[in-house]
């Protein structure tokens, strides 16, 4: 059993958390660096560093005496200053990697995103071939393919890093997706985007975490120079697609979930150019009136919600080993049980 303490950034969040559970059940010494302690986890025996990704000297303090660095934490959502995101994504990632370049930590997993490649087309069995956005309507996908840049450049003999793209993480807990559907539609705020017909991957939350152990798995046995090993190509230095395999009509997918909860089901549509011009617009008057939060629509909602992103995960499959073990069916009912119980988000 491995026995050098884990650095998990963003520990406390939905997947960060998952992934603590896993590794404390595994019997392996963990160090969490967020911006909010969790006593529960201490009491555990993890050790919590509290500090914000953009704070560098506090960050890349933090990998000492690290084996691994699992970097979770980001800056996400689709609205908000660009030097916002880009001070905790992109800054926050260099000062990770330098921290361990400067103490010998051996593996990195990043947790990246399949938005790292939108251009705003559909996204239909695309795989880690597809180029790195460049222009996008919002700063989380421009960031985050930065970062991710910057880690597999990353990649070397002594320090090898993996990029893992997780897309729409979801499960018992999830603080975001779910809870947002729901929201939206009980105050008549939701519509079907577009044909209604367009196909989104998904990952179960717990499927994500196993993604990320094989990652650091692979990492450890990976030959120093790459090339083959029983099989599979080295993956250092690469990103992997990660999802259920089981792209869903993502309309059907969440009118089965309300009907499920009886709520009613969306029925109301707006054609693409429609939403897109709204999402211009409305976004224009935010920034005009420097208003707070979110937006209620945005161009880059807009194109998400009306195209497919669905992906190839022939890569992972291969060369960590993933295979999902949480299904579409399996987890959409236990997620339906635990919010039939009075659970709501």
């Amino acid at each position: 059993m491995e026995t050098t303490p884990v650095l998990v950034t963003g520990g406390t969040g939905f997947l960060g958390r998952r992934l603590v559970e896993r590794l404390l059940g595994a019997g392996r010494p963990v160090v969490v660096l967020g911006r909010s302690p969790a006593p529960d986890l201490e009491q555990r025996g993890v050790r919590f560093i509290k500090a914000a990704l953009d704070d560098e000297r506090v960050v890349a303090a933090a990998c000492a005496g690290i084996g691994t660095v699992f970097h979770v934490a980001a800056k996400v959502g689709v609205w908000g200053r660009y030097d916002d995101f880009f001070r905790v994504n992109v800054l926050g990632t260099r000062a990770l990697l330098a921290g361990c370049q400067r103490h010998g930590v051996r593996r990195f997993v990043y947790t990246s995103t399949p938005s790292v490649v939108y251009n705003g087309q559909d996204l239909a069995g695309a795989d880690e071939s597809w180029p790195l956005t460049h222009t996008c309507p919002s700063p989380y996908p421009l960031t985050k393919a930065l970062a991710e840049r910057a880690v597999l450049a990353g990649n070397s003999a002594g320090l090898r890093t993996v990029a893992l793209r997780p897309h729409l993480i979801w499960g018992v807990g999830d603080p975001h997706l779910v809870p947002r559907i729901l929201a939206r539609a009980r105050r008549g705020r939701l519509r079907v985007i577009g044909t209604g017909r367009n196909r989104v991957d998904m990952v179960h939350v717990e499927n994500a975490v196993d993604a990320h152990l094989l990652a650091e798995k692979a990492l450890a046995a990976d030959p120093a120079r790459g090339g083959i090993l029983g099989g599979a190509q080295a993956v250092a230095g690469r990103a992997f697609f990660i999802t259920n395999g089981e792209p869903v009509v993502l309309w059907e997918w969440i009118n089965d979930l309300l009907r499920a909860l009886g709520e009613p089901p969306v029925t109301r549509h707006m054609a693409l150019p429609v939403a897109s011009a709204l999402g211009a617009a409305v976004e224009t008057f935010w920034r005009l009136l420097r208003l707070r939060g979110e937006p209620p629509m945005t161009r880059f909602i807009a194109a998400e919600l009306a195209k497919d992103h669905w992906f190839d995960m022939s890569a992972a499959r291969r060369d960590l080993g993933y295979v999902p073990q949480v299904t579409m069916a399996a987890g959409t009912a236990e997620l339906v049980a635990f919010l039939q119980a009075g659970k709501h988000p």
